[in-house]
């Protein structure tokens, strides 16, 4: 099994982070755009205790700049589980500088992290799926519990067409596993769409993505993907496409 880099060669440039900016396709997302913001603010209204998980990919982060530029009272938070890639540490600088604000960071419980690397090696999530999604629970799934603590409401950037397993994402849904409500405005978003929003906005975004990283997790289990493959082959390659997910969104 490669353990690293992609050995798909990737085409010669990227149309993910270079659409046509088309008249319909501007429209299109300024249509969408107007639709989130009134979602958000809805939802804002109704719950109050809202916040955002964002992750620093390149959806999270059309939603930071609706949620900072609309002056929304929404909290954001993300989730530095310790392996993630050095791209990621410089955009979170980037926005902390662009748009004037310090977003909250969770990280996993050094005694957990310290006893799994112990008892089960550095890069044991490589062994099996069992000890992949307890490397996951520990840096991602337990941390988050901690960070929706409190909240009636969290944010995901999550869209329908990422994965087979989020086919039917709905924009609005209740969260069993945490027990609050759960909103993924970018459901019906294209991959197109988030990039032409990227471009029209000028928003900043993870330079992993300008390297064929559509879908950028934790560094061991990230990879690029080659032209034509799913934007989400490049998490956990190793694994079954229709069931891989870290546990953040996993229903009971």
């Amino acid at each position: 099994m490669d353990l690293g880099v992609s050995m798909l060669k990737p085409a010669a440039n990227n149309p993910a982070t270079t659409p046509e900016l088309t008249d319909a396709l501007k429209a299109s997302v300024t249509t969408k755009r107007a639709e989130v913001l009134a979602l958000l603010k809805d939802a804002g209204a109704e719950l109050g205790n809202i916040t955002f998980a964002n992750s620093y990919g390149a959806e999270d982060m059309v939603l930071t700049d609706i949620i900072m530029k609309g002056s929304l009272s929404i909290e954001i938070f993300s989730l530095d589980t310790g392996r993630l890639p050095a791209e990621t540490y410089t955009l979170m600088a980037e926005v902390e500088s662009n748009y004037n604000t310090k977003p909250v960071v969770f990280f996993p419980k050094h005694e957990a992290v310290e006893d799994y690397v112990r008892t089960k090696g550095i890069n044991a999530f490589f062994e099996s799926i069992e000890l992949r999604k307890a490397c996951c629970f520990m840096r991602k799934v337990e941390p988050l519990k901690r960070a929706l603590n409190g909240k009636q409401a969290w944010i995901t950037g999550m869209r329908a067409e990422q994965a087979t397993s989020r086919a039917s994402l709905p924009t609005r849904e209740f969260d069993e596993s945490n027990k609050l409500e759960k909103f993924n405005p970018l459901s019906s978003w294209s991959e197109q769409e988030v990039w032409a929003y990227i471009r029209m906005f000028d928003v900043p975004y993870n330079k992993l993505h300008d390297a064929f990283y559509p879908s950028i997790g934790c560094g061991p289990c990230t990879r690029s993907v080659a032209m034509g493959e799913d934007v989400r082959a490049g998490r956990w390659w190793w694994e079954d496409p229709n069931s891989k997910e870290c546990g953040l969104h996993v229903k009971k």
